[in-house]
């Protein structure tokens, strides 16, 4: 999954790509290196981030999907809006990813049902503003479980087919460093919910703090791209449906490797087809 932000404010890529066919144009660019699906989002969620209005939201991505889409492109949607995510599938996205599970606006899971599309379910506790106040946990990877199982039943419960529902961890998302790691290295427990699972450790902040300099200064935004195609690598190991990543060429190559030395063609394990028809 490559990452368009359409958005003045994202942490790693904020204002690069806020208009209409520079988004467009990376789009293309990230599938032509081997993305298999181009993720659009026009909320920021970075830690303090305030939200736009539905209309700014709207703005931004929909005349985005809708030229991807029209160019034969698999488009995801990034909102928690179910009105955003409504106009987005009329533009031509086939998934919903939903960072909050549902929990930012209930009406999503409707939404999704109705139209018969895919949906990604991430944990998620609270709005950028005050998530990072809500990084209280006694057992991380059994929360984190428990939570996004009840997403998943709610998911079902408003009518979305199990087999188009996806589940993410929500690295950095109300956690520390120290919760993304064990959640990364128990990436089997989710296996209880018997769904595919998407990894987003892309430019993420504890990884800019596992690669500090001498003085304990993070690693620029923009040098943490090694770090993350390590990760992507591990998951890929770990069997994880998909990886979220804002650059798609080393990712890409690091999970041919994977393929090749677990001795199976490239692109036949969970593919984003078991989600998307």
């Amino acid at each position: 999954m490559g990452v368009v932000n359409v958005t003045p404010d994202s942490f790693s890529d904020g204002g690069r790509y806020d208009e209409v066919d520079r988004a467009v144009a990376h789009g293309l660019a990230l599938i032509a290196e081997g993305a298999d699906l181009v993720d659009i989002g026009g909320e920021s969620t970075r830690p303090g981030a305030t939200r736009p209005l539905v209309s700014e939201e709207l703005a931004r991505v929909v005349p985005v999907i809708e030229q991807l889409a029209a160019q034969g492109a698999v488009v995801s949607v990034d909102t928690m809006r179910a009105e955003v995510a409504a106009a987005a599938i009329a533009a031509g996205a086939r998934l919903v990813n939903d960072v909050s599970g549902g929990l930012a606006d209930p009406e999503i899971l409707a939404v999704a049902a109705d139209h018969e599309v895919a949906y990604l379910a991430m944990h998620w506790r609270a709005h950028a503003t005050e998530m990072q106040q809500r990084a209280t946990y006694a057992d991380v990877v059994g929360e984190v479980c428990a939570e996004l199982s009840a997403r998943v039943e709610a998911a079902l419960t408003a009518g979305i087919a199990p087999e188009r529902l996806a589940v993410d961890p929500g690295l950095g998302f109300a956690k520390t460093a120290d919760h993304n790691w064990e959640l990364l290295q128990h990436l089997d427990a989710l296996d209880v919910l018997g769904l595919p699972v998407l990894v987003g450790s892309s430019r993420k902040s504890f990884l800019g703090s596992l690669l500090a300099d001498a003085e304990g200064e993070p690693r620029p935004v923009d040098q943490r791209e090694d770090a993350g195609v390590a990760l992507s690598t591990l998951a890929g190991l770990a069997g994880v449906w998909a990886v979220r990543v804002h650059q798609v060429r080393g990712t890409v190559d690091a999970l041919r490797v994977v393929s090749r030395w677990q001795g199976r063609p490239f692109g036949t394990q969970d593919a984003p087809g078991r989600v998307i028809e």
